[in-house]
């Protein structure tokens, strides 16, 4: 019995990416449909890493093939092809980056490092490559929360190679100076030292590049929006009145100057007793979901007040690495694959596709 290929369209027509909640078809994430006698093949091409979802992919594409009539063997291939999508007007993309995350906060203390560490391990994770640059000058952490010692390699004393720690290349001016020399800098020189970081790092071919931004609303954030190519900013809060207060501002920083905002990730939710179990919403219950609603964006996820969290943080073992299946580093796996899909929905940057026009004299 022949296998009529219109049937299986119409099969794959209807499916829905359990991620994504839009049809397959819509991203053209079907690729290479072949027939051959009784068996079926292709390639599903997700725009998102999530290699921990390949299986269940295969599974339901494999499921609803083989209700066509005639169909016996389907073999599925799933994979993850992520490009590079629009930024500011105006800015141009780095060399070998292909999309900037911005991880952001009003406020100090809120665990906006923690969080940005464990985004960049769990994007690494799902398949991506990734890269962390330390935006703070004055109040490195990245080091520390990598488990890098050592300095930068210089290959030809203009540039700088990244180092790497868990798999992730990462820069930042803790590497170059020594861990308890304060940075006694104006806000000119801490700009162009994070230009500095940021352009004279030799990335190596990034799906992401995960940028742990200061607290606050001043010259570095000003610094990153107007000149570094951002894609999205994702901003981390807790649920207390205060420091949704302060998030609110960095929200609507990133609005004014064109950077799309892929979610807000609520920190310390609740708290959990380490002795009896007990949970309770120390800083207040609900803060991110409503700032969420009031500004139209994603809660990306809401991880709890933990001891495990902090401790392996400091350790240089963030929680994604350390203790891949606790209930936080799923969390976290999660909110990875929300920002991915957030970026893969959006427009595609499309200037490497048009010529150079150059106007001369003639």
């Amino acid at each position: 019995m022949s296998i009529d290929r219109a049937q299986i369209d119409t099969a794959l027509a209807t499916l829905i990416d359990p991620n994504t909640h839009r049809k397959f078809a819509d991203a053209k994430a079907f690729r290479n449909i072949a027939v051959d006698g009784s068996t079926v093949s292709l390639s599903v091409v997700l725009g998102y890493p999530a290699k921990s979802q390949f299986e269940a992919v295969r599974a339901l594409v494999g499921e609803a093939l083989r209700q066509v009539a005639g169909v016996g063997e389907v073999q599925v291939d799933v994979s993850s092809q992520v490009v590079a999508h629009a930024v500011q007007r105006g800015v141009k993309l780095l060399p070998n980056v292909k999309n900037i995350i911005a991880v952001a906060s009003g406020k100090g203390g809120v665990g906006k490092s923690t969080t940005a560490a464990n985004l960049a391990l769990a994007l690494a994770a799902e398949g991506a490559s990734v890269g962390m640059l330390d935006a703070d000058i004055y109040g490195p952490s990245l080091p520390m929360m990598l488990g890098i010692t050592g300095r930068p390699e210089s290959p030809d004393n203009q540039s700088m190679n990244p180092l790497v720690g868990h798999g992730i290349q990462a820069n930042s001016i803790g590497f170059l100076i020594e861990q308890d020399n304060p940075m006694i800098w104006r806000g000119p020189m801490v700009t162009s030292a994070l230009e500095q970081l940021l352009r004279q790092t030799n990335w190596k071919d990034l799906d992401y590049l995960v940028v742990d931004m200061p607290p606050g609303t001043g010259d570095i954030q000003l610094t990153l929006s107007q000149k570094v190519p951002v894609t999205g900013a994702v901003i981390v809060t807790t649920p207390q009145d205060i420091a949704l207060l302060d998030a609110k501002k960095g929200l609507k920083m990133f609005e004014k100057v064109g950077i799309p905002i892929l979610g807000i990730v609520e920190n310390m939710s609740t708290h959990v007793c380490s002795n009896c179990g007990h949970e309770e919403h120390i800083f207040g219950a609900g803060g991110g979901e409503r700032m969420a609603k009031e500004y139209g964006v994603d809660i990306l996820g809401q991880l709890p007040l933990d001891i495990a969290i902090r401790e392996r943080t400091d350790a240089g073992a963030p929680t994604v690495v350390s203790d891949p299946q606790s209930r936080a580093a799923e969390t976290y796996r999660a909110i990875a694959r929300k920002v991915a899909i957030g970026i893969a929905e959006r427009q595609r940057d499309m200037t490497s596709k048009f010529p150079s026009i150059v106007v001369q004299n003639t």
